[in-house]
C-alpha cells in the first residue's frame, strides 16, 4: 500500500469505529484526531473533534446553526476549533513522524481552507496518512481519492474484519 491510506464507505458504516480501534492498539505510533457525535435524549446534536494527545472541541453543533456562517445541514460549523486544535494535531503528529490520523475528511472539515491545506502538506511529505474520507461526491476529496501514493479502500458491513487487519498492518508497516 502506498503512504496515504483512505478509508471510505456510506455513512454508518463503520469508519471512526475502524479508525478508534486501530488508534487504540497502535498507540503512540499515531497523532491526529477523530471525530465522535454528541447526542441528547438519542438524538444527534453535534460532532466533537478529539485529538489523539488529549485535546476535544464542540466542531458542529445544531446551537451554532443560528450564529455560525458556516452550515452543513442543521449544524452550525465552527472552523476555529477544527484549525485551533484538529489541524494543530496534524502538524504535532506530522513533525513527530507518526502515522497522521484524520476522521475524516468530509464536507464539514472541507469548509476549512487551511484544513485542506494541511491535507495537501502532509500528503507531500513524509508521514504517512491514514484518513476516512466522504464517499459523497466532492470535488476537492475526489481530486485527493486519486492522488499518486494512494490506495482507497471501501469499508462494507461484510468486510470489517478484513480492512481493519489491513488497516492495522499498514500502520505497522508505517
Amino acid at each position: 500500500m502506498g503512504d496515504i491510506l483512505l478509508i471510505t464507505g456510506r455513512p454508518g458504516v463503520g469508519k471512526t469505529t475502524l479508525v478508534r480501534r486501530v488508534a487504540e492498539g497502535q498507540g503512540a505510533r499515531l497523532g491526529g484526531f477523530y471525530t465522535e457525535e454528541i447526542r441528547r435524549g438519542g438524538v444527534r446534536m453535534g460532532f466533537r473533534l478529539v485529538t489523539l494527545d488529549g485535546h476535544a472541541a464542540v466542531f458542529a453543533h445544531v446551537d451554532f446553526a443560528t450564529h455560525s456562517p458556516h452550515r452543513v445541514g442543521r449544524y452550525g460549523v465552527d472552523l476555529s476549533a477544527l484549525e485551533g486544535i484538529g489541524v494543530a494535531a496534524l502538524h504535532r503528529a506530522a513533525r513527530r513522524g507518526q502515522v497522521v490520523l484524520v476522521d475524516e475528511i468530509g464536507k464539514m472539515e472541507l469548509l476549512s481552507p487551511g484544513f485542506r491545506a494541511a491535507l495537501e502538506g502532509i500528503a507531500a511529505g513524509p508521514a504517512p496518512l491514514l484518513a476516512t474520507i466522504t464517499a459523497a461526491a466532492h470535488p476537492w476529496a475526489d481530486a485527493f481519492k486519486r492522488r499518486p501514493g494512494g490506495v482507497l479502500l471501501t469499508l462494507t458491513p461484510t468486510n470489517r474484519d478484513q480492512i481493519l487487519e489491513s488497516v492495522e498492518a499498514w500502520v505497522r508497516a508505517h
